[in-house]
């Protein structure tokens, strides 16, 4: 079969298309055949040895899919040959086949249509992420104002959509005015172009200077002080991730004056350790999207010999929503 293969840890240019043999699933694992696969902010870390996880080369990057399976491991019970299924695979979905344990793995109803499938396989990550930091680590709360930073990528532009849907008023803040426009149209109520305005004032504006009640960061780098001194009292800063490169260096002493907190928010690990509430929020999001409540934005398809460039695309920040790798195509 065809498949991405990291060598060695490196940029995304030194991967290789190679053909690779076709894994076989251990007792309580799956073979699932990769309709889609989503490319996430790890991904690029993950190939460069910068990741908590590391996976030694050589090694297939990709960790969300969606998919059939095509075959299943002897001790698996709920999941059968032909069922369409979502999956986490933390690495080996940038593939034509890949092998995933059960436990991270659902099924989908049989009716999808393919569209639907590679919606449904582009926001396991991304809305699962979201919705886990709103939810169980903010307690966000309808009524409350939520500062989102990075609000057209993936992450951000489904905390952007979830945060509206629980009721919040949401401050989008991104780098263009193109971005911003995705933002709104996704359910901002109020935008901050950070490349022209500073971020402190206008959020003192939009606020009346009492601050945001969460901010949400997936950013890091030169806004995560700013933001952090703009949160209100007994505010929240959940930390996302680190998308600008840099991991700021904060004077706690912000935390102390505001009454305030600082969350991390670590979803692969939520979901090894708390698997009941991690299946509940998917519940919960699979059916907002049949209620269309909520609309994942897929901006870009790459066939898998152009995995590398949207692995580029997305470090240089010029993605919005989610880009996808479609093996088939």
């Amino acid at each position: 079969m065809k498949a991405i293969v990291c060598s060695a840890y490196g940029p995304a240019s030194d991967l290789q298309l190679l053909d690779i043999p076709v894994p076989e699933p251990g007792p309580k694992q799956v073979l699932v055949r990769v309709q889609v696969a989503s490319v996430n902010f790890p991904d690029t870390l993950i190939i460069q040895g910068k990741y908590q996880f590391k996976p030694a080369p050589p090694f297939t990057p990709g960790g969300e899919l969606a998919g059939s399976i095509v075959s299943v491991g002897a001790e698996v019970t709920h999941l059968k040959p032909g069922d369409k299924v979502v999956a986490l695979s933390i690495f080996g979905a940038f593939a034509e086949q890949v092998v995933v344990d059960a436990q991270l793995v659902a099924a989908l109803p049989a009716e999808l249509s393919d569209a639907e499938l590679e919606i449904a396989g582009s926001m396991t990550m991304t809305h699962g992420t979201s919705l886990h930091a709103l939810k169980d680590r903010a307690r966000a709360q309808p009524g409350e104002t939520l500062l989102v930073l990075g609000a057209a990528g993936g992450v951000g532009l489904a905390a952007v959509e979830l945060g509206k849907l629980m009721g919040l008023r949401v401050i989008a803040a991104a780098s263009t005015a193109e971005k911003l426009a995705i933002a709104r149209a996704h359910g901002a109520d109020e935008l901050i172009d950070y490349s022209s305005e500073d971020l402190r004032e206008r959020i003192k504006a939009l606020t009346g200077g009492r601050g945001v009640d969460i901010v949400y960061d997936p950013v890091g780098g030169q806004y995560t002080e700013p933001a952090l001194r703009s949160v209100g009292w007994r505010g929240r800063h959940l930390v996302v991730g680190f998308a600008a490169g840099d991991i700021p260096q904060i004077p706690i002493n912000l935390i102390l004056l505001k009454g305030s907190a600082m969350l991390g928010v670590f979803w692969g690990e939520f979901v090894r350790r708390e698997p009941e509430l991690n299946a509940g929020n998917m519940a919960q999001l699979f059916d907002w999207l049949r209620q269309g409540k909520i609309h994942p934005l897929i901006s870009a398809r790459y066939p898998l010999a152009e995995a590398p460039k949207a692995l580029e695309a997305l470090q240089a920040r010029t993605v919005t929503g989610k880009v996808v790798v479609i093996p088939g195509a």
